[in-house]
C-alpha cells in the first residue's frame, strides 16, 4: 500500500472499506479522531466489551414470536464519546441488521464476528452524547461459553429465556457487552396474549392489540448488560409491593402451584430485610425471582432485581432458601458494586457464598463460624481465589475459599468493624464497579490497620492460613 499525503490508492480505499486498516482513511485518524477498541481487553471473555465510548442507557423495544422463533428489535442507546471517536462496536450475535443511524443520520454499517461495526458520517467529539438507533431481527442464538454451559437467548417450548453468565445479552440486542460499562434500561417486549415476558426493574403499563400484548419494564439503577434477562411463556405471575417498591416473582406453570420453588420465592421479602440488616439498604428500586422450568439451566444468576433460578435447586419440591439468599446478596455484591473485570469474581460470590452462612445461622441451622470451619477443613489451597483463571471461573475457590477470606476477615476485626466495612464497600461503591485492590483498600482505612497479608493469605496463597 502507497500513500501520497491525503490522497489513497484503490487498493487503500478498499482496506478502509474492509476495516483492514484506518490510518489514512476517510473519518479514522483525522484530525485526531480514531476508531474505539473492539474488545475491552478482558483476557476472561475474549471479544467483549468495546472502548472509545460509556453507555448511559438502553432503550428497547422487542416482539418476540414462538411459534417462528424470530425476535424483531430496536434499540436505542445513549452513549458518551470516551475519545475523539470515528466509529465504534457494538457486540451482537447471530441477528441481521437493517438499518443504523446516529442521531438522526444515516450510519454506515457492516458486521464482524459477533460484532456491529457503526461508522457515523461526521467523528463523534470526545464528551459528545450520542444516539444509536439500530432496527435487527432474526432468530436469535443459544451459546454455550465452555464454563457455566447453556445460556444467551433459548427458546422454550412456550417461549424464550435470555440468560447467561458471563454471555448473554449480545444474543438479543446490540450492547457494550462487560460488566464495566454499566447502563439504565427500559424494555418494552411484545408476545402474543397469554404469555408472560418479564424482565428487570419497575414493571410499567400493559397494552394489548390485535392478539399481543406488550410489557414494560424500567431498570433506572445502572446494570451490567450480563444481569439484563427476558423470560418469556406460560407463567404465575404475582405481583405486589414490599418496604415500598414492587415486588414481582414468578413460577414457572408447569412447576407446582404450592411446592418447593414457590415456597422460596415468597421468602423474599424477608430475606432481603435480613440482608440489609446487614449490607446496606436494599440498591434496587425493585424486587423478585424468577424460576424456570428448563434443565438447560442448571444454574441461577443474580440477575438485577429479579434473579432467575433454574429448576434444579428446587428439585423433589423441596425449598431452597439458601440459594435465594444467595442470589439476593448479590444485588449488592455484584450487582449494585459490579466487577471491573472478571478475574476478580470472588468479589461476587465469595460474599454471596458468605451470606448464605449469615442466612443459614439467622434461620436457625448452622452457624457462620461452623460453615467456616468446615468448609476450611475441605479447601485446596492451591487454588487462588483472584485470578483463578477462565476454566475456573465458577470454581470452588473463586465461591468457598471466597467466603472463607470474608469470614478470615470479620475475624480478625471484629463484628463491628467488619460489618462497617461491608456497608461502607456498598454505599461508596453503589452503582459503581471495583476491583479486590479497591476492597482492600477500604477495608484498611475502615479498620485503620494493615490488611493486605491477611487478604493476599486467604485470598492467593498456596498453603492453608493460620486461623483468626
Amino acid at each position: 500500500m502507497v500513500l501520497t499525503g491525503r490522497r489513497l490508492t484503490v487498493a487503500a480505499a478498499l482496506t478502509c472499506v474492509l476495516g483492514l486498516v484506518t490510518t489514512g482513511c476517510t473519518g479514522d485518524d483525522r484530525n485526531g479522531f480514531r476508531p474505539g477498541a473492539a474488545d475491552v481487553g478482558d483476557p476472561y471473555v475474549p471479544g467483549h466489551g468495546n472502548g472509545g465510548y460509556d453507555v448511559a442507557h438502553y432503550g428497547l423495544d422487542v416482539r418476540y414470536d414462538p411459534s417462528a422463533d424470530r425476535l424483531t428489535g430496536r434499540a436505542v442507546i445513549t452513549a458518551t464519546a470516551t475519545q475523539d471517536l470515528s466509529r465504534f462496536n457494538l457486540d451482537l450475535v447471530g441477528l441481521d441488521v437493517g438499518a443504523v443511524s446516529v442521531g438522526d443520520t444515516a450510519a454506515d454499517h457492516r458486521r464482524g464476528d459477533g460484532e456491529l461495526v457503526v461508522t457515523p458520517r461526521d467523528g463523534l467529539p470526545r464528551g459528545r452524547q450520542f444516539t444509536v438507533t439500530v432496527d435487527y431481527a432474526g432468530v436469535p442464538t443459544a451459546v454455550d461459553d465452555g464454563v457455566l454451559g447453556s445460556g444467551g437467548f433459548l427458546h422454550t417450548t412456550d417461549g424464550a429465556v435470555a440468560l447467561g453468565q458471563p454471555d448473554s445479552a449480545a444474543t438479543w440486542f446490540p450492547v457494550n457487552d462487560h460488566p464495566s460499562d454499566k447502563a439504565t434500561y427500559d424494555l418494552a417486549v411484545t408476545v402474543p396474549d397469554g404469555l408472560a415476558a418479564l424482565s428487570n426493574g419497575v414493571p410499567g403499563p400493559k397494552s394489548s392489540a390485535d392478539g399481543w400484548t406488550t410489557w414494560r419494564w424500567s431498570e433506572r439503577t445502572p446494570m451490567a448488560s450480563y444481569l439484563s434477562t427476558l423470560v418469556i411463556g406460560d407463567y404465575r405471575v404475582v405481583t405486589g409491593t414490599h418496604a415500598g417498591r414492587p415486588m414481582v416473582t414468578a413460577v414457572a406453570a408447569s412447576l407446582p402451584a404450592t411446592g418447593g420453588a414457590a415456597t422460596s420465592l415468597a421468602r423474599t421479602g424477608a430475606i432481603v430485610d435480613f440482608l440489609a440488616s446487614r449490607f446496606g439498604p436494599y440498591p434496587f428500586d425493585s424486587y423478585g425471582g424468577i424460576v424456570i422450568d428448563d434443565d438447560r439451566i442448571g444454574y441461577a444468576l443474580e440477575t438485577q432485581s429479579r434473579p432467575v433460578y433454574g429448576p434444579g435447586f428446587f428439585a423433589d419440591d423441596r425449598p431452597n432458601p439458601s440459594v435465594v439468599a444467595h442470589e439476593l446478596a448479590h444485588q449488592w455484591f455484584g450487582d449494585s458494586v459490579s466487577l471491573t473485570r472478571w478475574g476478580d469474581i470472588w468479589l461476587n460470590e465469595g460474599f454471596a457464598s458468605y451470606a448464605e452462612w449469615l442466612w443459614e445461622e439467622h434461620d436457625g441451622g448452622r452457624t457462620a463460624q461452623r460453615n467456616f470451619e468446615i468448609q476450611y477443613a475441605a479447601t485446596d489451597w492451591g487454588q487462588p481465589s483472584v485470578e483463578p483463571g477462565r476454566e475456573q471461573m465458577f470454581g470452588t475457590a473463586v465461591y468457598k475459599r471466597g467466603a472463607l477470606a470474608v469470614h478470615a476477615l470479620r475475624r480478625t476485626v471484629g463484628d463491628d468493624l467488619f460489618f462497617r466495612i461491608l456497608r461502607t464497600w456498598t454505599t461508596e461503591r453503589a452503582g459503581g464497579n471495583a476491583t479486590t485492590a479497591d476492597l482492600v483498600s477500604l477495608a484498611e482505612r475502615v479498620a485503620q490497620r494493615q490488611l493486605r497479608p491477611l487478604f493476599d493469605a486467604w485470598l492467593v496463597g498456596g498453603a492453608a492460613p493460620t486461623l483468626p
